[in-house]
Protein backbone atom coordinates (compact mmCIF):
# COMPACT_ATOMS: atom_id res chain seq x y z
CA UNK A 1 0.00 0.00 0.00
CA UNK A 2 2.41 1.90 0.60
CA UNK A 3 4.52 1.46 -2.27
CA UNK A 4 1.54 2.40 -4.13
CA UNK A 5 0.90 5.87 -2.79
CA UNK A 6 4.45 6.41 -2.95
CA UNK A 7 4.33 5.96 -6.93
CA UNK A 8 0.95 7.71 -7.16
CA UNK A 9 2.42 11.50 -5.27
CA UNK A 10 5.44 10.88 -7.69
CA UNK A 11 3.77 10.72 -10.65
CA UNK A 12 1.43 13.63 -9.75
CA UNK A 13 4.75 15.76 -9.15
CA UNK A 14 5.86 14.68 -12.36
CA UNK A 15 3.16 15.53 -14.37
CA UNK A 16 3.05 18.78 -12.46
CA UNK A 17 6.20 19.99 -12.89
CA UNK A 18 5.90 18.50 -16.49
CA UNK A 19 2.88 20.60 -16.98
CA UNK A 20 4.71 23.79 -15.82
CA UNK A 21 8.00 23.66 -17.15
CA UNK A 22 6.57 22.43 -20.33
CA UNK A 23 7.57 23.67 -23.82
CA UNK A 24 4.68 26.68 -23.94
CA UNK A 25 5.67 28.33 -20.95
CA UNK A 26 8.97 28.32 -22.09
CA UNK A 27 8.53 29.44 -25.08
CA UNK A 28 6.38 32.40 -23.82
CA UNK A 29 9.64 33.62 -21.48
CA UNK A 30 12.15 33.11 -24.50
CA UNK A 31 9.58 35.03 -26.38
CA UNK A 32 9.05 38.14 -23.95
CA UNK A 33 11.67 40.47 -25.63
CA UNK A 34 10.21 40.24 -29.28
CA UNK A 35 7.38 40.82 -27.54
CA UNK A 36 7.99 44.03 -25.90
CA UNK A 37 10.29 45.30 -28.96
CA UNK A 38 6.50 45.08 -31.24
CA UNK A 39 4.74 46.70 -28.75
CA UNK A 40 7.65 49.84 -28.25
CA UNK A 41 7.27 49.67 -32.11
CA UNK A 42 3.21 49.81 -32.17
CA UNK A 43 4.11 52.70 -29.28
CA UNK A 44 6.13 55.13 -31.00
CA UNK A 45 3.67 54.11 -34.15
CA UNK A 46 0.87 56.31 -32.08
CA UNK A 47 2.76 59.15 -31.58
CA UNK A 48 3.18 61.61 -34.79
CA UNK A 49 5.36 61.44 -37.49
CA UNK A 50 6.19 62.03 -41.12
CA UNK A 51 5.23 59.85 -43.96
CA UNK A 52 8.58 58.16 -44.56
CA UNK A 53 8.77 57.98 -40.86
CA UNK A 54 5.31 56.12 -40.46
CA UNK A 55 6.43 53.86 -43.58
CA UNK A 56 9.64 52.74 -41.83
CA UNK A 57 7.96 52.01 -38.43
CA UNK A 58 5.49 49.89 -40.32
CA UNK A 59 7.93 47.54 -42.10
CA UNK A 60 9.63 47.30 -38.77
CA UNK A 61 6.74 46.30 -36.84
CA UNK A 62 5.49 43.34 -39.45
CA UNK A 63 9.51 42.53 -39.08
CA UNK A 64 8.76 42.38 -35.50
CA UNK A 65 5.37 40.69 -35.45
CA UNK A 66 6.99 37.93 -37.91
CA UNK A 67 9.65 37.59 -35.35
CA UNK A 68 7.69 37.10 -32.41
CA UNK A 69 5.25 34.97 -33.82
CA UNK A 70 7.72 33.01 -35.07
CA UNK A 71 9.17 32.26 -31.68
CA UNK A 72 5.55 31.25 -29.96
CA UNK A 73 4.83 28.89 -32.58
CA UNK A 74 8.62 26.77 -32.62
CA UNK A 75 10.64 25.05 -30.87
CA UNK A 76 13.90 26.30 -29.17
CA UNK A 77 16.23 24.68 -31.19
CA UNK A 78 14.56 25.35 -34.81
CA UNK A 79 14.27 29.19 -33.69
CA UNK A 80 17.88 29.69 -32.98
CA UNK A 81 18.59 27.98 -36.10
CA UNK A 82 16.52 30.34 -38.13
CA UNK A 83 17.50 33.56 -35.82
CA UNK A 84 20.47 32.77 -34.11
CA UNK A 85 21.15 33.58 -30.73
CA UNK A 86 21.12 37.14 -29.39
CA UNK A 87 23.47 39.43 -31.66
CA UNK A 88 26.11 41.67 -29.84
CA UNK A 89 25.77 45.13 -30.23
CA UNK A 90 28.94 46.17 -33.12
CA UNK A 91 31.19 48.65 -31.42
CA UNK A 92 30.07 52.41 -32.36
CA UNK A 93 32.31 53.60 -35.10
CA UNK A 94 34.80 56.94 -34.15
CA UNK A 95 32.53 59.98 -33.32
CA UNK A 96 34.21 61.90 -36.40
CA UNK A 97 32.69 59.68 -38.76
CA UNK A 98 29.53 59.63 -37.27
CA UNK A 99 29.40 62.97 -36.97
CA UNK A 100 30.18 63.64 -40.63
CA UNK A 101 27.04 61.20 -41.93
CA UNK A 102 24.68 63.05 -39.54
CA UNK A 103 25.54 66.65 -41.11
CA UNK A 104 25.46 65.54 -44.43
CA UNK A 105 22.25 64.07 -43.74
CA UNK A 106 20.53 67.14 -42.03
CA UNK A 107 21.64 69.85 -43.98
CA UNK A 108 19.68 71.59 -46.84
CA UNK A 109 21.84 73.26 -49.41
CA UNK A 110 20.79 76.93 -50.72
CA UNK A 111 22.54 78.34 -54.06
CA UNK A 112 23.60 75.27 -55.54
CA UNK A 113 24.91 77.67 -58.35
CA UNK A 114 27.69 79.15 -56.56
CA UNK A 115 31.07 77.07 -55.60
CA UNK A 116 30.52 77.95 -51.90
CA UNK A 117 27.27 76.07 -50.41
CA UNK A 118 26.17 77.20 -47.21
CA UNK A 119 24.27 74.26 -45.16
CA UNK A 120 21.27 74.95 -42.69
CA UNK A 121 21.45 71.80 -40.13
CA UNK A 122 17.51 71.04 -39.14
CA UNK A 123 16.63 68.66 -36.88
CA UNK A 124 13.15 66.64 -37.86
CA UNK A 125 12.41 66.37 -33.69
CA UNK A 126 12.28 70.58 -33.88
CA UNK A 127 9.65 70.53 -36.34
CA UNK A 128 6.46 70.79 -34.82
CA UNK A 129 3.75 68.33 -35.23
CA UNK A 130 0.37 69.75 -35.91
CA UNK A 131 -2.81 68.25 -34.49
CA UNK A 132 -5.31 67.33 -37.13
CA UNK A 133 -7.69 66.15 -35.03
CA UNK A 134 -9.28 68.96 -34.54
CA UNK A 135 -11.21 71.68 -35.77
CA UNK A 136 -9.61 74.92 -36.64
CA UNK A 137 -11.31 77.72 -35.49
CA UNK A 138 -11.10 81.34 -37.09
CA UNK A 139 -13.16 84.49 -35.26
CA UNK A 140 -13.14 87.78 -35.82
CA UNK A 141 -13.18 90.23 -32.99
CA UNK A 142 -16.74 91.87 -33.74
CA UNK A 143 -20.05 89.34 -34.46
CA UNK A 144 -23.06 90.32 -35.98
CA UNK A 145 -24.25 94.06 -35.97
CA UNK A 146 -21.25 95.24 -34.26
CA UNK A 147 -19.47 93.37 -37.67
CA UNK A 148 -21.31 95.67 -39.24
CA UNK A 149 -20.57 98.87 -36.91
CA UNK A 150 -17.15 98.07 -37.30
CA UNK A 151 -16.84 97.91 -41.31
CA UNK A 152 -18.57 100.65 -41.26
CA UNK A 153 -16.46 102.72 -38.89
CA UNK A 154 -12.89 101.01 -40.02
CA UNK A 155 -11.66 102.10 -42.88
CA UNK A 156 -8.19 100.86 -43.87
CA UNK A 157 -5.09 103.22 -45.25
CA UNK A 158 -4.07 102.69 -48.48
CA UNK A 159 -0.66 101.71 -47.85
CA UNK A 160 -2.43 98.99 -45.81
CA UNK A 161 -4.03 97.53 -49.03
CA UNK A 162 -0.95 95.48 -49.65
CA UNK A 163 2.29 95.72 -47.05
CA UNK A 164 5.71 94.90 -48.84
CA UNK A 165 7.65 95.87 -46.11
CA UNK A 166 7.27 94.61 -42.17
CA UNK A 167 7.71 98.26 -40.44
CA UNK A 168 4.62 98.86 -42.76
CA UNK A 169 2.78 95.63 -42.02
CA UNK A 170 3.92 96.27 -37.92
CA UNK A 171 2.37 99.98 -38.52
CA UNK A 172 -0.90 98.60 -40.01
CA UNK A 173 -1.17 96.22 -37.19
CA UNK A 174 -0.84 98.77 -34.62
CA UNK A 175 -3.16 101.05 -36.29
CA UNK A 176 -6.07 98.37 -36.88
CA UNK A 177 -5.48 97.60 -32.79
CA UNK A 178 -5.79 101.86 -32.32
CA UNK A 179 -9.13 102.26 -34.38
CA UNK A 180 -10.71 98.91 -32.62
CA UNK A 181 -10.26 100.60 -29.43
CA UNK A 182 -11.64 103.39 -30.74
CA UNK A 183 -14.80 102.22 -31.91
CA UNK A 184 -15.12 100.07 -28.69
CA UNK A 185 -15.07 103.07 -26.84
CA UNK A 186 -17.68 104.72 -29.42
CA UNK A 187 -19.65 101.31 -29.91
CA UNK A 188 -23.03 100.87 -28.44
CA UNK A 189 -25.42 97.37 -28.78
Amino acid sequence: MKKLTFIVIFSLIFTLISVVYSSPSFAKKRCKPFQKKLHNIQAMQRNGHSLKRGESLRAKEDKARDKWWDCERSSLAKFKAEYGSKKKKKAKKSNKSNKSKRAKKNSYYFNSSSKNKKAISYSQNKQPTFNQSSAIVIKSKYQGNKMIAWLEFYSKPIKCQRPKKLSIFAYCNEHKIQQQSEFDKTYRD
